[in-house]
């Protein structure tokens, strides 16, 4: 198969032919129709994560199943599907509670082992990990679920537990923080969002924020506490880095809560954090890691009703070669919604 290769540490991803996976027993082998190149992916590429080299990236994904291991009993060949980016053991305790985007066992696709940006990907634990694709469901919409899209749905409703009527700041308008955006629109929330890209906050506006905040050096929070009245209720740092979750704490009213999703690399050993802040003004601090399959279905219908639609985040859809050429810059992309990859161009 043809896949998106990276032989080193910030090494130039290339295109080659490579060995087809081989289906892991209880897993599956899936041939990609689409999948999503996020700024996790990039964060492998640039060393932020252990993986082994030569390494496929690739994370979010849809596509068909094509070959079945042993022990699996819910899938066939021909099965429509998607996945979350964490794939749970399915005998841990945490798998066995619904939280299988903690268990200890997990595997990753484009971390743990060989990832989407590829022809094929093999997938373990099948009947713990994936998820039936509604016929009304198109692979490029699902692409966009697996990782940025349930990862804000759990952000909001598992994690912060939103209410109708709050305030939610959402630093970052790239695939997760406009992922963001709309479902905390859907479920009555006023937002605000911030991004140093004018066309990405225009098209957050589009997807419903009530508020739009240029990060040009000026006080992210000050302005955030003028809109909202004293600081948001719920901030989602969507980036991850030091300043924007700082100003995510930052912009938050007291008993606030914040939802760390973007990635925080070591600075200088660790990234701080106003910890004065938050305990001087009882914030609750979460951390947030993609959702469980057993949490999709309540997603899905709302996908299936129209009142979400990951698709309109869809910004762009690339080949493989234009992905291996796009993921050493992709932390300074510039491109509103997500970047989907095709690797039948």
């Amino acid at each position: 198969m043809r896949a998106v290769v990276i032989d080193a540490v910030r090494g130039r991803p290339t295109v080659r032919p490579v060995a087809d996976p081989a289906c892991p027993p209880g897993g599956v082998v899936v041939r990609v129709i689409a999948t999503g190149m996020c700024r996790s992916d990039w964060h492998a590429w640039a060393g932020h994560d252990e993986i082994a080299f030569p390494h496929v990236p690739g994370h979010e994904l849809a596509g068909v199943v094509v070959e079945v291991g042993d022990c699996v009993g819910r899938w066939k060949v021909g099965d429509r599907v998607t996945v979350p980016f964490v794939c749970g053991c399915g005998r841990c305790e945490w798998c066995l509670s619904g939280n299988a985007q903690v268990c200890p066992d997990q595997q990753q696709p484009g971390f743990t082992h060989w990832g989407s940006f590829a022809e094929h990907v093999a997938l373990h634990s099948a009947d713990t990990n994936l998820i039936a694709l509604p016929e009304s469901v198109d692979f490029a919409t699902a692409a966009g679920l697996g990782c940025r899209f349930a990862t804000a749905y759990r952000a909001l409703v598992g994690r912060a537990r939103v209410t109708e009527g709050e305030w939610v700041t959402v630093l970052g308008a790239g695939g997760v923080g406009l992922s963001t955006v709309m479902i905390a629109r859907a479920l009555g929330c006023r937002v605000v969002a911030v991004d140093r890209n004018p066309d990405a906050l225009a098209l957050a506006a589009d997807l419903g924020a009530s508020c739009v905040l240029l990060s040009d050096g000026s006080d992210v929070p000050a302005a955030v506490a003028d809109l909202t009245g004293g600081g948001s209720h719920v901030a989602v740092d969507a980036v991850g880095s030091e300043q924007t979750c700082a100003d995510a704490i930052h912009s938050l009213r007291r008993r606030g809560r914040h939802v760390q999703v973007g990635l925080l690399p070591p600075v200088d050993g660790h990234p701080r954090v106003p910890m004065d802040r938050v305990i001087g003004w009882e914030l609750d601090v979460l951390g947030s890691h993609g959702m469980a399959a057993v949490d999709y279905p309540d997603m899905l219908a709302l996908v299936e009703q129209g009142l979400l639609r990951p698709d309109q985040l869809i910004g762009r859809t690339i080949g493989l070669d234009e992905a291996a050429a796009l993921l050493p810059t992709f932390d300074q992309a510039t491109a509103a919604g997500i970047t989907l990859v095709d690797p039948a161009r």
